[in-house]
């Protein structure tokens, strides 16, 4: 989380500064309409610039998780960006918008327009002259797809709408975002252009340009999709959960256990984000996945699914990897957030790890032979299991998991679960003196 927060306040501070090496929103003389001239430069270069950097994350650029810790950051970072494109957008929107009401209400009187001195659009060099032509139908455009954009933002933050529409009309937003990134070149100010906000502004809305056209055209992760097939099916009822083993294609450049993929096995429902359960073995191609029934889709999946079932894998993402200096380490897996632990016992029981390890599984639900998979698989791999059943063993926090590792303070954390949950248990454990580096949780909400 906080790379995540270093990483929006210090481009909002960027373009801020650069924007204030430009202009000031203490204009001479400073007047309602005067702020308001400098205002809607500014929330404009906001909301575009936080939209663009966005659009370029949304491709799931694989270079760029080591520097956010893993996609599932990058896309709380992509989340944060577009709420902070809404409340600029909003704002920018009702400076300019709202202005014109609160005239016409008779609220605000409009200053009288200073005269040209003669001049006109022929005084204007060619490309000022073509901007200030299309200025109406710009202004025109940038305001429907305002509506549009804010009206999508909102639906993307509403955890009730189904996934799947969620991922198409997400999708729109890059050809609403080709419609206001004209809308910016146009109305920016032209002496932006000639100082450094402008250069910024530029290689942004290319940047993001480029990355709309990419969604538009389908090519996000393009190279890291493999084909495959369904091989074999667990079905727990007791848990609500389904063990799919893919057999897949030749094309998979491996894993590492924690890591996560993207899997269509229905091209109308889309791609679904799932933690990758087994570990890589290049002889046998094969990936196991664990799902929940935590919605429409995952509840749908045992009665969809069959032995030859055609999928596509697209990845694998994610640092969620337990890749750290520490000689001890506590795993901390609640419900299917077991799910990346399994890997890794799968891993270590094919190759052996000095590190000491304790496994603390949370769990409502219970299933004999599930569990009881996940007590060999431990054993195989060398570690010492904790399994707390809710209401029969009580609540697991911090002060239960410190009683049962003597070394906890020299130990890093590692959490997958209910994000209250692990919020929890980091304030607590921090508040013990384990430093915030040590404590890491997969964010595994992409919405």
């Amino acid at each position: 989380m906080k790379a995540i927060k270093f990483s929006l306040v210090t481009f909002l501070l960027l373009l801020t500064a650069l924007w204030l090496l430009a202009d000031s929103l203490m204009p001479e003389p400073f007047t309602y309409f005067s702020f308001r001239g400098v205002f809607v430069q500014y929330s404009g270069v906001i909301a575009i610039g936080v939209m663009s950097i966005a659009m370029i994350l949304a491709l799931r650029l694989n270079w760029l998780e080591p520097f956010f810790g893993g996609l599932d950051k990058m896309y709380r970072l992509h989340k944060w960006l577009g709420i902070t494109a809404l409340v600029a957008a909003v704002m920018h929107w009702w400076f300019a918008k709202g202005t014109k009401w609160m005239v016409g209400w008779g609220w605000l009187e409009k200053p009288a327009r200073k005269g040209s001195g003669g001049g006109g659009a022929e005084t204007l060099g060619t490309i000022e002259a073509f901007f200030r032509n299309q200025r109406g139908l710009a202004e025109t455009v940038g305001e429907w797809a305002f509506y549009i954009c804010a009206a999508l933002l909102i639906l993307a933050l509403i955890k009730r709408f189904p996934y799947r529409w969620f991922a198409k009309t997400h999708t729109w937003m890059a050809a609403i975002y080709l419609v206001l990134a004209y809308h910016t070149v146009i109305l920016t100010k032209m002496d932006y252009w000639s100082q450094p906000i402008g250069w910024l502004l530029a290689v942004l809305v290319a940047a993001g340009s480029i990355s709309a056209v990419l969604v538009l055209a389908g090519r996000v992760g393009v190279q890291r999709k493999v084909q495959g097939q369904v091989e074999a099916l667990n079905y727990y009822p007791e848990l609500q959960t389904l063990e799919t083993t893919v057999k897949l294609n030749a094309g998979w450049q491996g894993h590492q256990a924690g890591q996560f993929a993207f899997v269509t096995s229905d091209k109308k429902e889309g791609a679904h984000p799932y933690t990758i359960a087994s570990a890589w073995n290049a002889d046998e191609q094969r990936l196991v996945f664990i799902t929940k029934a935590l919605g429409d889709h995952t509840r749908r999946l045992p009665d969809e699914l069959a032995i030859g079932t055609p999928v596509i894998v697209e990845g694998p993402y994610g640092r969620f990897n337990f890749d750290d200096q520490q000689a001890q380490q506590i795993w901390i897996g609640a419900g299917i957030g077991i799910t990346p632990f399994i890997a890794r016992l799968k891993e270590l029981a094919a190759k052996s790890d000095v590190k000491a390890i304790d496994l603390f599984h949370t769990t409502r639900d219970v299933d004999q032979s599930a569990l009881d998979k996940l007590t060999a698989d431990a054993k195989a791999a060398g570690i010492k299991l904790h399994i707390l059943v809710s209401g029969k063993d009580g609540r697991l926090d911090g002060k239960e998991i410190r009683s049962k590792v003597a070394d906890w303070k020299t130990s890093s954390i590692w959490f997958c679960g209910p994000s209250e949950f692990g919020k929890a248990l980091r304030t607590d454990f921090i508040s013990h003196g384990i430093p915030a580096s040590r404590f890491h949780q997969e964010l595994f909400q992409l919405r």
